[in-house]
């Protein structure tokens, strides 16, 4: 089954924080392992990896909502920064697949793993 990454719908998995300047820090927790965030996390000074974003992929993490799909991302993109952000959909392309491989986000209307186990 093909599909279309400007009708999937983005939801964020982590937290994150808005810096002075309106850019936005992603904040990673160091450790995933559930023993690991239950009694080593707090303990920590910085339990976390910052992953500041530009000011593009600050306004992409601002709009990423569980309701916008990609493709309304892109245009409120081409709205705010007009001939700066082009090519946008490429570009949006681009982040939004990073931001899926460091499981920063996942998509509200995919799930890739029901339809590998109804095929089989």
């Amino acid at each position: 089954m093909s599909v279309n990454l400007l009708d999937l719908i983005p939801q964020k998995k982590l937290e994150s924080r808005e810096n002075e300047d309106g850019t936005i820090t992603i904040l990673k927790p160091k450790y995933q392992n559930k023993f690991m965030k239950k009694y080593v996390l707090p303990r920590m000074k910085k339990p976390h990896f910052n992953v500041n974003l530009d000011e593009y992929g600050s306004f992409v993490w601002k709009h990423i909502d569980g309701d916008k799909t990609v493709e309304d991302i892109g245009k409120d993109l081409q709205k705010n920064f007009s001939e700066k952000i082009e090519p946008v959909y490429e570009r949006l392309s681009v982040f939004i697949h990073s931001l899926v491989r460091y499981k920063f986000i996942e998509f509200k209307n995919y799930h890739p793993e029901k339809e590998e186990k109804g095929s089989k």
